[in-house]
């Protein structure tokens, strides 16, 4: 069967999938922002308040006992003046005092829960956004995921959902009970006497008027200190990826200078954010001082002149020094909210990625008695969306029902992109993919991905025993299957010397076992998946010659009951397949079995002979 045949376009190219998440694009068809994230969606308050929405009942009842713990006090200050009354005409204070102790004892038993029920409930929407925001990434398409770095994406879970927190605590409940005490306690301050209290206001909205101004810089300087924050995350997420690279490069201290220059660029931004608040503290905490020496003047004169009692003038200037608490609180709570703001918009922007179907990830059974797959690419073209020359140039090849296909060209010819089209980790610009004589648009993504087992080159090892690592694509094979892809893929020497055998932690990326060793593993786990479509990557590069004859031994016994498409560059993995596709420069150059190529192919020769001389050495 020819690897070229005709070079018709699919009609199906570039429809969206169905009940996939299309996002506006960009130029080469990369996703941009979404309505939310660029100014025309919610703001970013609204989406915070969507967040507490959830919440509200039991906010409400957390503001109100905070509130009467709160408002408790503001009877103080006039309890107090019946106290000092009562000592200037010799009488008992007994009755203010109790009063007064009890109002204290009150308030504080009362804020206190109230602050209690405030704290869970934050944890509450700490944790409910970091279940959606976790549960977001692991749905977001790979292009997605491919422009973002892990160090940021963990600080968005991390720190920017904990700033959730604060800003309901602090932030929205804080400020609401600030106000209405902040009125509860000027109420009482024009009943004590409206002079003195034109005088404090007076003072008080001028420099609040000044602090006004502060505000907008702090919310710009928190939103730069978290995305700062987040920066440094990624640099360090950076070097401990490639640990051992730095080790043996000798590159500690350069890494680290980089780190540390993210980790100073991170407290520069927090020291503005820091300089900006204080002054903004500073500013109120200043007011509240200015306007206690107008009113002591003020008040002190008229007390002179008999037209105050001084216990009236004592009662206002606590009712003034209470003004403090709202009015921190206020200050506090704005603070918080720029911070929960900033927080919100970057949690917002990974939910605004584009993400795949939302049946992407139903559970499938596997049928192990289900026929093998034949694929088709028909005039494929596909580019990444950047710089780089499309992957892609109008790819044409068959593969048939069950057997053994190799993919085989130059590094860069677009054999990898093969496998990430098949997975549907990309869609293709143009042209028609088919599995199984379907339009791979129209097969739900959960079902294709079921059909499917996909060794990658790196082949990636989790943190974890060794058992999960096996099961990780297939938790519910028997354990029958389980030893004999151990025994197929000759794990089961590794299996014996391990301490603790299928149940020994393996470490961070498989750190502990080597790259044959990862491997193999990452081959039993394909197998444990029964595939009607295995597709390996580089399987063999780091296997020894017995372990590598072995594992074609178990390549071409697949090969007799399921489809196998591989890729290769070492020659003796694929002059035993039924088949050989020569990619080069995007495009399908020939096709034919190893005697074929040798023989008609000038490119396979050379990738031939240039591999049977590195097997030489």
């Amino acid at each position: 069967m020819s690897a070229v045949a005709g070079t018709t376009t699919g009609t199906g190219a570039g429809r969206p999938p169905e009940g996939e998440e299309t996002p506006a694009t960009g130029p080469a068809g990369e996703p941009t922002p979404s309505a939310k994230s660029s100014g025309t969606g919610p703001s970013p308050l609204r989406l915070l308040l969507s967040r507490v929405r959830p919440h509200r009942g039991v906010l409400v009842r957390a503001g109100l006992l905070s509130l009467t713990g709160s408002a408790a006090g503001l009877a103080m200050p006039l309890m107090a003046k019946h106290a000092v009354d009562a000592f200037a005409a010799d009488r008992s204070p007994a009755g203010p005092l109790v009063v007064l102790t009890a109002l204290v004892l009150a308030g504080a038993c009362l804020s206190a829960y109230g602050r209690y029920l405030m704290s869970r409930t934050g944890e509450g929407v700490v944790l409910r956004a970091r279940d959606q925001l976790v549960g977001r990434i692991m749905r977001l398409k790979v292009p997605a995921v491919d422009r973002l770095t892990p160090g940021d994406l963990q600080s968005r879970v991390t720190s920017d959902t904990t700033l959730l927190r604060t800003v309901l605590s602090s932030g929205l409940v804080e400020s609401f009970n600030s106000v209405l005490m902040l009125l509860g306690t000027i109420g009482f301050m024009a009943y004590m006497d409206l002079t003195l209290l034109g005088v404090t206001l007076v003072v008080i909205v001028g420099i609040g008027a000044v602090t006004s101004l502060l505000m907008p810089r702090i919310q710009r300087a928190q939103l730069r200190a978290q995305e700062s924050v987040g920066a440094m995350g990624a640099a360090l997420d950076r070097v401990l990826q490639a640990f051992r690279t730095v080790k043996a490069s000798g590159a500690e201290e350069r890494e680290t200078a980089a780190v540390a220059a993210a980790a100073r660029h991170a407290h520069d931004r927090g020291v503005s954010v820091a300089r900006w608040s204080s002054v903004s503290d500073v500013t109120m905490m200043m007011s509240i001082q200015l306007a206690f020496l107008a009113v002591l003047g003020v008040g002190g004169a008229r007390v002179a002149s008999g037209s105050l009692e001084i216990s009236s003038l004592i009662a206002f200037l606590l009712y003034l020094f209470y003004l403090m608490g709202p009015i921190g609180g206020l200050v506090e709570g704005w603070t918080g909210l720029q911070s929960g703001l900033a927080a919100v918009r970057r949690i917002d922007e990974v939910e605004s990625l584009p993400g795949e179907p939302a049946g992407a990830y139903e559970d499938v059974p596997r049928d192990v008695a289900s026929t093998p797959l034949g694929v088709t690419f028909q005039d494929v073209t596909f580019g990444y969306g950047d710089e780089r020359a499309p992957a892609h140039k109008g790819v044409t090849f068959d593969v048939p029902t069950g057997g053994l296909v190799a993919l085989v060209g130059p590094s860069g010819a677009g054999k990898s992109t093969v496998f990430s089209l098949l997975e549907r980790f990309y869609d293709h610009d143009s042209g028609t993919i088919t599995v199984d004589g379907r339009d791979i648009r129209d097969w739900p993504l959960a079902e294709l991905r079921a059909s499917l087992a996909y060794v990658e080159q790196d082949a990636p090892v989790l943190a974890g025993t060794l058992r999960e690592n096996l099961l990780f694509a297939a938790p519910d094979a028997e354990d029958e299957a389980l030893a004999a892809a151990v025994a197929r893929t000759r794990l089961d020497t590794l299996v014996d010397r391990l301490p603790d055998g299928l149940d020994t932690a393996v470490g961070h990326r498989g750190v502990t076992l080597s790259g044959g060793e990862r491997q193999r593993i990452a081959i039993a786990r394909a197998l444990l998946r029964s595939p009607r479509l295995l597709l390996l990557d580089e399987v063999t590069s780091q296997l020894d010659a017995v372990n590598e004859q072995a594992l074609r031994d178990v390549i071409l016994e697949l090969a007799e009951r399921t489809t196998v498409l591989v890729i290769a560059h070492r020659l003796s993995t694929v002059r035993h397949a039924d088949r050989i596709v020569v990619l080069e420069d995007g495009r399908v150059r020939t096709a034919g079995t190893h005697e074929e190529l040798i023989a008609g192919d000038d490119l396979y020769r050379e990738l031939a002979t240039t591999q049977l001389a590195a097997d030489a050495r």
